[in-house]
């Protein structure tokens, strides 16, 4: 079986740092790749991208791989990365900017999507939730079969 690297939905709070805990099945996969740093960034669907190193690198090689037409894409992604250091509690410090962006206050929904986290304010992710649970599926799911 692959490995899918992070998967499960966390409820958690935001304390007045700023700081989210990492929840213990993330670190888990963070420790497997002794990973001690991450990298967040913006996400065009309202909430923060959360990479580890191996992952991040990856992806940003893609993004800059995209052609100028796409610049916009890269300012988005790469330009509002910020690197940050999972604290000896498993914590990790969202910066100010990125969190007004994302809306997060205090209660947060982390996502475990495969190679990277998203990070919600819990109920902009329950109205994105149900937006896509009200509407048809897209074609390129009818095959997919569970």
């Amino acid at each position: 079986m692959a490995n899918l690297g992070f998967q499960g939905p966390a409820d958690l709070t935001l304390d007045v740092k700023g700081r989210v805990a990492m929840p213990a099945r993330h670190r888990d996969v963070l420790a497997g790749q002794q990973a001690t740093k991450l990298t967040i960034t913006k996400s065009p669907h309202g909430c923060l991208l959360v990479f580890a190193p191996a992952a991040w690198e990856e992806f940003a090689a893609r993004v800059m791989a995209l052609p100028m037409d796409a610049i916009a894409w890269r300012r988005l992604f790469l330009g509002n990365a910020m690197e940050v250091e999972v604290d000896g509690s498993g914590r990790v410090l969202i910066a100010p900017a990125l969190r007004e962006y994302a809306g997060l206050t205090r209660d947060v929904f982390m996502l475990g999507m495969g190679s990277c986290l998203e990070v919600w304010d819990k109920q902009r992710y329950q109205a994105q939730e149900a937006k896509t649970c009200s509407e048809p599926a897209p074609a390129s799911l009818n095959g997919l079969h569970y």
